[in-house]
């Protein structure tokens, strides 16, 4: 013999805890989105700024294809850094829809800069393509469908 809940009355507060449990881990993903673009953000300003002040702060690793100056580089890092911290804080201040827009947005642009800043510094341009892939779903997976039905 099989037992069903009975059918709660219409009008009446639907249990979510299903559809939170699955949508919470995202829903917090989305808080530390904002964290992590506020954090990659000022990481990008110090970049820029170590960039623009002393051309020799970084070295590059043999002969690549996308060869900027480092000034040229710094400048790119501190302008994304300024955007990364204007989403960022838009994104903790809840400002949901053009702030998750444009952190997806940024976030694959990063991407890109990071993928063509690897022979500078490989490891930390890793961790900031891991990092901008983990915003990316974050602010994705945790979309209207959460929102309308809590």
């Amino acid at each position: 013999m099989t037992q069903t809940s009975p059918t709660p009355p219409a009008g009446a507060p639907r249990d979510n805890r299903a559809h939170d449990d699955r949508y919470g881990w995202a829903a917090g993903g989305t808080m530390f989105a904002g964290v992590l673009l506020l954090v990659d953000g000022v990481l990008g300003v110090i970049k820029g700024i170590a960039g623009i002040a002393e051309d020799d702060v970084y070295a590059r690793l043999g002969k690549y294809v996308f060869e900027f100056d480092v000034t040229t580089w710094g400048w790119i890092h501190l302008i994304l850094g300024v955007i990364l911290i204007a989403v960022g804080i838009g994104l903790l201040t809840g400002a949901a829809m053009w702030a998750r827009a444009l952190g997806v947005a940024v976030a694959g642009f990063s991407i890109i800069v990071n993928f063509m800043w690897l022979p500078y510094t490989p490891v930390w341009a890793i961790i900031s393509i891991a990092i901008a892939i983990f915003v990316i779903w974050a602010l994705c997976s945790n979309g209207s469908r959460s929102r309308s039905t809590a």
